[in-house]
Order: structure tokens, then C-alpha cells, then sequence
């Protein structure tokens, strides 16, 4: 799996990423995994004609003292589908920056 993980974060730091986070998912499947909606100019041709198979999302896992972001772009009908790929270039610029303003906006050093 590609992935993009920060570490080390403090136990301090980590409650109020925890909560950021919460707030920004699109679902909480199970704890400590968040999925976060690709906007609609960010999908390729393929998930874009795939409406049925959307909304397509990204995971973010959380543990102790980390956050990993699945570069792989998942849509929530299925399990299975030619929609769900690895990201594009835009797709991963936008996910990580989205992660990393996240962590930025609550003031936390990592």
C-alpha cells in the first residue's frame, strides 16, 4: 500500500488532531480510521463516470502518535471496481497538503 505517514506526534499534539480530524471525516467506519471525500474536480474521467460507485474518498488511519493517509482512492458502493485506483499527481498533492493544513491549523509541530 502507498501511503504518506507522519509520526511522532506528541501525546499533547494528538487529542486535538483527533478532534480536528473527526470533524472534517466524511465517515468514522471504525476507530481511528477516517475517510475524507475527493472533490468532484479532483476525480479522474473513469471515477467521474462511476457515479454510482461515489462518493470516492481517501483513508486516513490514526494511531498513538500518527497519521497515515492511503494514497489509494476507494468509492464507498464497492469493494471491487475499475473506479478505485492508486491517486493521480493532483489527487495526492491535494490529500497531502489537505492533511498537513489540517495539522497546521491546530498549531501542532511535527
Amino acid at each position: 500500500m502507498r501511503s504518506y505517514l507522519i509520526q511522532e506526534i506528541s501525546e499533547l499534539d494528538m487529542p486535538k488532531l483527533m478532534e480536528a480530524i473527526t470533524r472534517e471525516a466524511y465517515k468514522i467506519p471504525v476507530d481511528g480510521l477516517f475517510w475524507i471525500i475527493l472533490p468532484e474536480n479532483l476525480l479522474s474521467v473513469e471515477q467521474k463516470e462511476h457515479r454510482d460507485c461515489g462518493p470516492h474518498y481517501l483513508a486516513i488511519e490514526a494511531g498513538e502518535d500518527w497519521f497515515k493517509l492511503e494514497l489509494l482512492v476507494r468509492c464507498e458502493a464497492k469493494l471491487r471496481c475499475d473506479c478505485i485506483s492508486y491517486c493521480n499527481p493532483g489527487q495526492r498533492e491535494f490529500m497531502i497538503n489537505y492533511l498537513d493544513q489540517l495539522i497546521r491549523n491546530q498549531d501542532v509541530r511535527v
